[in-house]
């Protein structure tokens, strides 16, 4: 028996435990499987920003859809869901900056090729008002149609698909390997707030193919305008970081000139810092996230596969000809600010030098002062030294003169003169002794 045949109880067996995460890990692969599509199809797609938005409030919403009052929170922990219905799907996803809600349904007869901007929103299968009630802000919203179409007459489908469109400028691709499809789009928001998409496909085409052809044609535009949130920011920053960058350099002046105090200019020096600081926090993940986005831009575009449909620009030359501008001055916004957080940087630790310099200069100054008072000190120590052994010898040699005359006049034989005359130069001797082992002792170590 293969292990794949081996009942569970005896496949534990064979491995050691699973991690915690093993399982979630490994069906994040299936968490978001793409849909079947069977054309003539619409798709009805909307990205709304959930910041602020609970899981609560998006499960509220989507228990207002006939026949889900039952629909259980719990539902949405995997940040996915597919409702089936008799007539269309509606599937919810859930992402970090943004929820989409996209559904698809039969395409009206009147909206397949060759009408002339046709209404597709006349036999929309949600209730009335539901979309407009998504909780969160609209970011994107697309109203996709698949229609059968012959491919490879270039010309006539691409008259049609102008029509399509009202007969304005279109953006058209023939996409994969071997032409399986096409994409044409104006790229316009019409007065019901939708951008307009279509794909003309022939009846053969498998409706997992037209699923996958329909996500990442939804995904690049969603991912397109994610990325481009950056832009507002990095346009409304780039004064700031030119008077910042102003400062930094009168700042850098004035302390090559040393024309004003270090104490002065560490404290423009820590202002300034602060402030491109709060610029980093406040904007750097948008600026990160804003290269995320149009990596995966640049990836969808690719899985698409595309060549030109003579007469018209690709999907993919339109759109980067517009992004990569805007891509370009986030990045570059990114890295002037942080190229000035490292010059700041530099000039704190110039600063920080020139100080250290100082403090060391009135260090040595100091040890100066100190080495010069105790050379004093020790001068005055040494006289005083001096004079204690004569006072301390003037006293004695008074106490024996003193204890002699007491001694003649106990009628002793002394001369007292004489006695004290001989002996001063013991005493003395004997006084500087003691004061040389006094010294001794207090410079012993201990």
């Amino acid at each position: 028996m293969s292990a794949s045949l081996l009942p569970l109880a005896s496949r534990s067996n064979l491995l050691p435990a699973d991690h915690a995460q093993r399982s979630v890990l490994h069906n994040e692969l299936h968490a978001r499987p793409t849909a079947r599509i069977r054309i003539p199809a619409l798709v009805v797609y909307v990205a709304v920003l959930n910041e602020g938005v609970s899981r609560e409030q998006e499960s509220a919403h989507l228990r207002r859809l006939p026949g889900q009052g039952h629909l259980a929170s719990d539902l949405l922990t995997s940040n996915f869901l597919r409702l089936r219905f008799a007539t269309h799907t509606v599937k919810w996803e859930r992402h970090t900056e943004f929820t989409r809600y996209s559904i698809v349904q039969h395409l009206p007869e009147h909206a397949y090729l060759g009408a002339n901007r046709p209404d597709l929103l006349s036999e929309l299968m949600v209730p009335p008002g539901w979309l407009a009630k998504i909780p969160g802000q609209t970011m994107a919203a697309v109203q996709l149609a698949m229609v059968q179409g012959d491919t490879s007459q270039q010309e006539d489908t691409l008259a049609l698909a102008r029509q399509w469109f009202g007969n304005g400028a279109v953006v058209a691709s023939m996409m994969g390997a071997r032409v399986h499809s096409w994409a044409v789009s104006d790229f316009q928001l019409g007065e019901d707030g939708f951008e307009r998409m279509l794909v003309v496909a022939p009846s053969s085409i498998s409706p997992e193919r037209a699923g996958r052809i329909s996500q990442r044609l939804l995904e690049v535009e969603t991912y397109r305008l994610m990325a481009l949130r950056g832009l507002p920011v990095a346009k409304k920053l780039g004064p700031e970081l030119g008077r910042s960058e102003n400062q930094l350099l009168d700042i850098t002046c004035r302390l090559e000139n040393k024309s004003a105090t270090d104490r002065e200019l560490l404290e423009q020096l820590a202002s300034l810092a602060a402030g491109v600081e709060r610029a980093t926090a406040e904007h750097n993940y948008r600026f990160s996230a804003t290269q995320a986005y149009a990596s995966l831009v640049e990836q969808r575009l690719a899985e698409l596969r595309e060549s030109p449909v003579h007469g018209t620009q690709t999907l993919g030359e339109f759109i980067r000809k517009r992004l990569s501008p805007a891509m370009a001055t986030v990045a570059a916004t990114a890295q002037r600010l942080e190229s000035l957080a490292e010059r700041i940087s530099r000039a704190s630790g110039l600063l920080r030098t020139r100080v250290d310099i100082a403090t060391e200069e009135q260090n040595r100054q100091l040890l100066e002062k100190l080495t010069r008072g105790q050379e004093l000190q020790l001068r005055l120590q040494t006289t005083v030294e001096g004079l204690s052994i004569a006072a301390i010898t003037y006293y004695v040699i008074s106490l024996l003169l003193y204890a002699t005359k007491a001694a003649q006049e106990a009628g002793l034989p002394i001369n007292p003169n004489i006695a004290v005359g001989a002996a001063v130069p013991v005493v003395l001797w004997g006084v500087w002794r003691m004061t040389q082992r006094i010294r001794r002792a207090l410079h012993k170590p201990d």
